[in-house]
């Protein structure tokens, strides 16, 4: 993704929160889940009047409901009484099946990929219309990017998304780019044509380029990551800085690491009757 500092201080304008309208009745569950979903990368710590106000809760509901949550471990309390995600909750997440088989296979992958370009690495998957992120290298150049695990963007502004997009089913993607198209800079794709079009090129090229569209100054080159059955499943990327970036160079070592991750997952691209590489 081309997301440079200034990415690390925004959501865009598709990411759920998880809120309802206060005016709907909610169960018990769903208030605890409203609790959680107050916190997202904009807002990892919160008091526990914000956690009341971003619920749509009243204070005494999110005190319980809080108080709760902290002795089972969700959510830690520090020493100015802000709350933040528990490791309870990280505890829980890590066997998540898609995103740990994903990184176990991958991560010599990308590691390689990082000794082959010393720059930022990154793996990630489709959910709906955002890529989340399930993996990253940090790399030495002057892009500061600053993704976490877990991280969504839309599909449109991003390298992986791009690559997962071109590769989602026909109806997916023609929904998605008669959808509202968010725009982070200048260069942010808007047009749907135009997106139409770089699609095409993605699928026609193996890869694909992600040229500014979060921040002006950083370049992304994307390529998917296949599956036993051929579908794509993931997509990997390297960010670089946008002046001098040298798409070219960067292709071929991109897609066999792509290619190795696929192989590793149980891809034969020797077989017709599964997908192209």
């Amino acid at each position: 993704m081309d997301d440079g500092p200034a990415a690390a201080h925004r959501s865009p304008p598709t990411r759920r929160t998880g809120r309802q309208p206060a005016t709907t009745a909610r169960s018990a569950p769903d208030r605890l889940l409203s609790v959680l979903a107050a916190f997202d990368h904009e807002h990892p710590a919160l008091t526990l009047t914000d956690i009341s106000r971003r619920a749509e809760l009243s204070l005494t509901t999110a005190h319980r409901l809080v108080d709760a949550l902290t002795r089972w471990g969700a959510l830690e309390r520090d020493g100015a009484g802000r709350y933040h995600v528990g490791l309870r909750l990280w505890e829980l997440a890590a066997p998540a099946p898609r995103a740990l088989a994903l990184r176990q296979v991958a991560l010599p992958y990308l590691e390689d990929l990082y000794e082959a370009t010393h720059e930022n690495v990154q793996l990630a998957v489709r959910d709906g219309s955002e890529v989340v992120y399930i993996e990253w290298l940090s790399g030495r150049s002057a892009v500061g990017v600053h993704i976490r695990v877990g991280a969504r963007w839309p599909l449109h502004a991003t390298g992986v998304g791009l690559a997962l997009l071109a590769h989602s089913g026909p109806g997916f993607q023609e929904e998605y780019c008669a959808g509202p198209l968010a725009s982070f800079t200048p260069y942010t794709v808007t047009d749907p044509a135009l997106l139409r079009r770089m699609l095409a090129e993605v699928r026609r090229s193996g890869v694909a380029v992600s040229d500014r569209q979060v921040t002006p100054d950083a370049l992304s080159v994307a390529a998917p990551v296949r599956g036993p059955d051929g579908t794509v499943a993931a997509a990997v990327s390297v960010v670089v800085p946008r002046d001098g970036a040298q798409v070219p160079a960067l292709t071929p070592v991109l897609r066999l690491a792509a290619r190795g991750i696929s192989r590793a997952l149980g891809w034969q691209p020797d077989d017709p009757a599964r997908g192209a590489g």
